[in-house]
């Protein structure tokens, strides 16, 4: 499959872009700023260039051009800027969602985050907070829409190296996982039908990818 990837030049999808080469397929990096295509071609990856909060929903559909699939896996940062919170990891995501609609794509990854449907505790910080309330929306507005969703809901991300050991489920508990362990889940659901209209947390386990996936879908 042609597989979009919008925020392409994000630490996870760094890490998906070779993966999806690995497995037959066509990665098409989604990035703001043109410096980054060399890196981004260099792994594999189409780059086509899109500005996740300045574009609208057309201009994500001329993107999503002859693409059988989308993942969101976009987010605002840890900048502190709460108003980014809003305008990539809520309102990027819906625009995602609406063009790949437009674009005529069902398949449609979202990243999102572990236990973002709990109550934000009142010590949070603002900017907490507001990453929370735009995962949490995000997904819920996905839930409700006519795509083919897979959400996954990793815990606190790490940047060790995958293990290919991961625990998969709706209600796994909160734990670490590696950006690159998220990166192999992502790639082993997008072209897995079983997988469709699932919200699944992400940690790391004891079951390899596969049968992670395996089993999650079949509970």
């Amino acid at each position: 499959m042609r597989v979009a990837v919008v925020g392409g030049h994000g630490q996870i999808a760094r890490l998906l872009h070779p993966l999806l080469v690995a497995a037959g397929h066509h990665p098409v990096a989604l990035v703001r700023r043109e410096e980054q295509r060399t890196a981004l071609e260099a792994v594999g990856a189409e780059v086509r260039l899109l500005d996740i909060e300045n574009d609208d929903v057309a201009a994500f559909a001329r993107a999503f051009e002859d693409c059988d699939a989308v993942v969101f896996s976009a987010g605002g940062g840890p900048d502190g800027n709460v108003t980014r919170k809003q305008t990539v990891d809520l309102e990027g995501s819906l625009k995602s969602a609406a063009g790949a609609a437009v674009a005529g794509i069902r398949r449609f990854v979202q990243v999102s985050a572990i236990d973002v449907d709990q109550p934000v505790a009142p010590d949070a910080g603002e900017v907490w907070a507001a990453y929370v309330t735009a995962k949490r929306d995000a997904d819920a507005v996905l839930r409700a829409g006519a795509l083919d969703w897979t959400i996954l809901r990793p815990g606190r991300l790490t940047d060790d190296p995958a293990t290919g050991l991961v625990a998969l489920g709706a209600d796994v508990p909160r734990g670490d996982v590696t950006r690159a362990d998220v990166a192999s889940v992502i790639a082993a659901v997008i072209d897995r039908p079983e997988s469709v209209h699932h919200q699944w947390n992400l940690v790391g386990g004891e079951l390899p990818v596969a049968a992670a996936v395996a089993r999650a879908a079949a509970s």
